[in-house]
């Protein structure tokens, strides 16, 4: 089992979507099963519940996904703030960082309102708090760091795959 963390937008839905599809893996986006079980956006929970609840359902979320023996995970932004997560992720995974600046960040993300984080008055300052807080989660909880900057998604997946390649993961042919 694979599985990508990083900041919101960094993109691991869409190149996890292509990792799966480039290694013929099954594709799991824990925040899509997270709003199939709520029967609502995450973002309607999010403003609704609040944050803590939000975060014990995806860590419910995480540790069951994290079973599959094998697959693409790709989790939101957030599920490092959670040591049962980043322990299932580590142990169970082979956790991969799409690490993104947040200045590129903004440049993808300016225009997206269903991030329920970015909401607010200065979303480049919030992303730029999101990096100083979860950066070092996200490394803590990594076995790759691949920094994610301009490159095209296939060049992305290209780089996970060598990485993983070089590491000794058994890859499918």
């Amino acid at each position: 089992m694979i599985s990508l963390i990083g900041l919101p937008g960094s993109g691991k839905s869409t190149v996890g979507r292509q990792l799966a599809r480039r290694m013929q893996l099954p594709f799991s986006d824990s925040d899509h099963v997270i709003e199939q079980r709520l029967g609502c956006s995450i973002r309607e929970y999010f403003e609704r519940e609040g944050e803590a609840r939000f975060r014990d359902i995806e860590e419910s979320v995480i540790d069951e996904l994290t079973l599959a023996p094998s697959g693409v995970l790709s989790t939101g932004g957030g599920v490092v703030l959670r040591p049962n997560n980043r322990q299932h992720l580590r142990e169970r995974t082979h956790v991969i960082y799409l690490n993104s600046v947040p200045d590129e960040l903004f440049r993808r993300l300016r225009h997206d309102k269903n991030r329920p984080l970015l909401q607010v008055a200065d979303p480049l300052q919030r992303l730029r708090d999101l990096y100083t807080q979860r950066d070092p989660l996200y490394r803590e909880t990594s076995h790759f760091n691949i920094d994610t900057g301009r490159p095209s998604v296939a060049s992305l997946v290209n780089m996970i795959m060598m990485q993983l390649e070089l590491s000794g993961v058994s890859l499918p042919s």
